[in-house]
């Protein structure tokens, strides 16, 4: 039997349920995340496309273009509470990346690697046991 995971934003507007384990767990430490979730790094769940179901609501989504890489990121969010609860990404097609703080239980899943260290904050440490990246990780397709 598959797990399912379910989430959703703050508002409850917009919901989500996920099958099966992520196909890895990001720490991201990139100067967009931090300024775009107002945080010092994004926590990214990243699944197959096909694997992640829309349950309720009707997301809203922006598009936004690396400045280091030109490669685009679109968001998608809750049009109420402006919850970002997922991205997809031009260098994953077929993949959707979950915001995990948006999960209901986000305990669940393991974090494999941290990217964009090159911009982490000094006074966040990262644990000895997970591979780190200076930028970003590009991974086989699925």
């Amino acid at each position: 039997m598959i797990d399912t995971h379910l989430g959703g934003c703050v508002c409850g507007a917009v919901r989500y349920r996920v099958h099966g384990n992520p196909v890895v767990g990001t720490v991201c430490h990139c100067r967009f995340c931090q300024k775009r979730l107002a945080s010092a790094f994004a926590v990214l769940a990243s699944f197959k496309e096909d694997t992640v179901e829309m349950l309720q609501g009707e997301p809203s989504e922006i598009e936004h273009r690396s400045d280091e890489s030109g490669r685009w990121l679109r968001m998608s969010f809750c049009p109420t509470c402006g919850t970002t609860v997922s991205h997809t990404a031009e260098l994953r097609p077929g993949m959707r990346t979950i915001a995990a703080g948006t999960f209901d239980d986000p305990t669940w899943f393991t974090i494999d690697r941290h990217i964009w260290v090159q911009s982490k904050l000094p006074w966040v440490t990262i644990p000895d046991n997970v591979a780190t990246y200076a930028q970003g990780f590009v991974a086989s397709p699925p």
